[in-house]
């Protein structure tokens, strides 16, 4: 070693300026080999001849307040589909003067969500939000007492009714599917015979078939003058659909659980209740987060299906208002924002699973 070199001076020393910082980056990532910089400098094409004239649709030659006369002597993207339709579009044909009343629905739920998504929140504190605000959201939207008039559950439509087949869909069916993965897993024949064709049977058939006979078959069988909701029997078809997969996902956790957990939780005496609630299903549903927020994921997108019978989510209020020989031929901005609308949701779930994720992380 060179004495001139000393310690102090070996410290200050630096990597060549060319391997650090942004340059550095490119270089490892973009411009790392032939094929790696010529694939970069494809998509850079790609990007430099594709964008430009998006933004130019889009933003600059586009139209946002203007009448649908207007719209069809322009190049650009006509919004204005969804602004003169907005309130059509997300509150569907709820009375006109009395929309405030599910926009609060919303605030409130939306609320909810925020909060429930900080683990330093989960306490009984906010149990008793949730049911204080469940049974609000339900006597905003129908009515009849603290004098607001009655809204039948018919003129419900647009992003409240999604959301509510879709918030309270998923709430009701993961509990439902971890009681199933249970149960196929139960020691007791006819538990875990119940469990496994229900699950089975119902993971055979799509979604839209139940949502048929939700509609359709199930009324037929009911005594003459007695009716069920067609928005609870969606919902009851959305929470026995997704539950199967669910149960699914869960008995997957179970099954990579060592056997080593089950014994040391014997050995201390807790109870079949206790191992469960306390020992396996906290390690079982961690492992398993992906898999379960994939499934919910889906199952929140699924709920455009309740468009085929008759139901007036956000996709058909959308439609409705693409019926108009006003606004028809501007379908592919209604659509796309209505794919932004579910985007935000799915993202929404994606980013908070992986939040959870770190959170509950042992690994460190």
């Amino acid at each position: 070693m060179n004495p001139a070199v000393t310690t102090e001076s070996r410290d200050v020393i630096k990597p060549p300026s060319a391997n650090t910082g942004v340059s550095g980056w490119m270089r490892a990532n973009l411009f790392n080999g032939w094929f790696s910089t010529l694939l970069t400098l494809a998509v850079v094409w790609l990007l430099w001849t594709t964008i430009p004239p998006l933004f130019k649709w889009a933003f600059t030659d586009s139209a946002w307040f203007s009448d649908s006369g207007v719209c069809r002597n322009l190049n650009g993207a006509c919004w204005s589909v969804i602004t003169q339709n907005f309130r059509f579009v997300i509150f569907g044909f709820y009375p006109f003067e009395q929309q405030w009343r599910p926009l609060a629905a919303m605030l409130i739920l939306f609320g909810l969500l925020y909060i429930s998504q900080n683990r330093h929140f989960w306490n009984k504190k906010l149990l008793l939000a949730w049911l204080i605000g469940l049974p609000a959201m339900g006597i905003l939207m129908s009515g009849g007492i603290l004098g607001l008039p009655t809204v039948e559950s018919s003129r419900w439509g647009g992003l409240p009714l999604t959301l509510l087949l879709s918030v309270f869909g998923l709430t009701a069916a993961y509990p439902l599917g971890v009681l199933l993965a249970l149960g196929r897993q139960s020691r007791l024949p006819v538990i875990k015979a119940f469990s496994v064709l229900y699950i089975e049977l119902i993971r055979g058939v799509p979604l839209i078939s139940l949502l048929f006979m939700g509609s359709i078959i199930f009324p037929l069988f009911l005594p003459e003058g007695v009716t069920i909701n067609k928005i609870l029997r969606a919902q009851v078809a959305i929470i026995i659909f997704t539950a199967a997969y669910i149960a699914e996902v869960v008995r997957g956790g179970l099954q990579g659980m060592s056997r080593g957990q089950y014994e040391a939780a014997e050995a201390i005496g807790l109870t079949y209740y206790l191992t469960m609630r306390l020992v396996i299903l906290p390690q079982a549903l961690k492992i398993v987060i992906p898999p379960t927020v994939s499934i919910l994921i889906s199952a929140f997108k699924d709920t455009s299906l309740v468009v085929i019978i008759a139901l007036f989510d956000l996709l058909k209020t959308t439609q409705v208002a693409l019926s108009n020989p006003k606004w028809m031929g501007f379908s592919r901005e209604a659509y796309i924002f209505i794919a932004i609308l579910y985007f935000s949701g799915c993202f929404s779930m994606s980013h908070y699973s992986r939040k959870l994720e770190r959170a509950l992380s042992t690994e460190h």
